[in-house]
């Protein structure tokens, strides 16, 4: 009798597995609706060269906020200054299916090849901030960064219109440094012409990075010859040139120019260490990127207000215009925008000294 029994329960526990396991073959419907409103969402892959700089943290946050307002996922890759990983990454996020790609490139011409993958796979490239060579991108969005370099070059004139000029460029494969430099050299090629301006040197600063800078600084100041006025490449160049001429004992009496209104170099303007620095409203490019990659997502078109030639192509260039920055308009122009706050840009400066708002 216990046999049978023991065997009628066996018999029990294989039938019960046997219909849990039909009921596997097969998931109930409602089990695939959560995911479906996924599918519909808008991705996009933001791929960034670096965080390294503070306006590029402005950039990050900015974005992301106003795509997550549009009801759009971003998908962040930080390549930290190298072209493999950011190829590595931009895999990545085509491997992701995302609906476009926003681009800050390393390197221009390296880049290209990421474009083609992007667009192999029919997603949309915003060549973001920098312009990728000969890859035909749907859509640049920027500053005019030849005019950058134009009031960079200005400025300068403007406090040392003759003597000895040192020239700090931004990283080379950044096709916005060779920008800057047409610019600024634009303005001073008279006065190289006719001998009022003599170039001391320039350097092409590898990946933008202060200690690189600090290295090429120190073996233009030890050469012991005068230098008058330095143009860097950005706020950060700049402060590696002001670190350098303090050690010399020489910050003051060199007119010091930069650019991106980098809250350190806003309070180097007031502070009077550094003469000027470029303003470019990043919010606003930033939020028109951001509204830019929804757009064409969707299948939208995008406006774009000029047009830039990539070595190849001519593709639509959304150009912003970059502001000259002084001790004389900073309260008109980065406070009143709200770029930096003013118990920020003056912290070093004696409150009794504060312009009135």
């Amino acid at each position: 009798m216990c046999r049978k029994n023991r065997l009628l329960q066996i018999i029990m526990v294989l039938i019960l597995s046997a219909s849990m396991l039909s009921g596997c073959g097969e998931a109930p419907e409602e089990s695939i609706e959560p995911s479906q409103p996924e599918k519909d969402k808008i991705v996009i892959g933001f791929a960034m060269d670096t965080l390294v700089h503070e306006r590029w943290l402005r950039d990050r946050d900015i974005f992301v906020a106003k795509a997550k307002e549009m009801g759009a996922e971003v998908i962040l890759q930080i390549a930290y200054s190298d072209s493999r990983e950011q190829e590595r990454q931009v895999q990545y996020l085509l491997d992701q299916g995302i609906d476009v790609l926003v681009l800050v490139a390393h390197d221009a011409v390296s880049a290209a090849v990421m474009v083609k993958k992007a667009k192999d796979r029919g997603v949309k490239v915003i060549a973001y901030d920098r312009l990728v060579k000969n890859a035909n991108v749907d859509l640049y969005i920027s500053f005019d960064n030849v005019k950058v370099g134009e009031l960079m070059g200005e400025a300068a004139v403007s406090q040392a219109p003759q003597g000895n000029y040192l020239l700090l460029n931004g990283s080379e494969g950044d096709n916005n440094s060779a920008m800057f430099r047409d610019g600024y050299m634009s303005v001073l090629e008279e006065g190289i012409k006719n001998g009022t301006i003599q170039l001391l040197g320039e350097t092409w600063v590898v990946d933008w990075l202060y200690e690189n800078a600090l290295a090429d600084m120190q073996n233009a100041v030890d050469s012991n010859t005068k230098i008058d006025s330095i143009i860097a490449g950005n706020d950060t160049l700049a402060s590696a040139a002001i670190h350098v001429l303090t050690e010399k004992r020489l910050v003051g009496s060199v007119t010091v120019v930069g650019h991106d209104a980098d809250l350190d170099g806003c309070q180097r303007v007031v502070e009077g260490t550094q003469y000027a620095t470029i303003y470019k409203p990043i919010d606003l490019e930033a939020t028109k990127g951001a509204e830019f990659a929804v757009t064409l997502a969707k299948g939208g078109l995008v406006q774009a207000n000029d047009t830039i030639n990539d070595g190849r192509y001519d593709v639509p260039f959304y150009k912003i215009e970059p502001i000259l920055v002084t001790k004389e308009n900073m309260m008109d122009t980065i406070i009143k925008d709200q770029f930096h706050r003013m118990e920020d840009v003056y912290m070093n400066i004696p409150k009794s000294e504060w312009p009135s708002q």
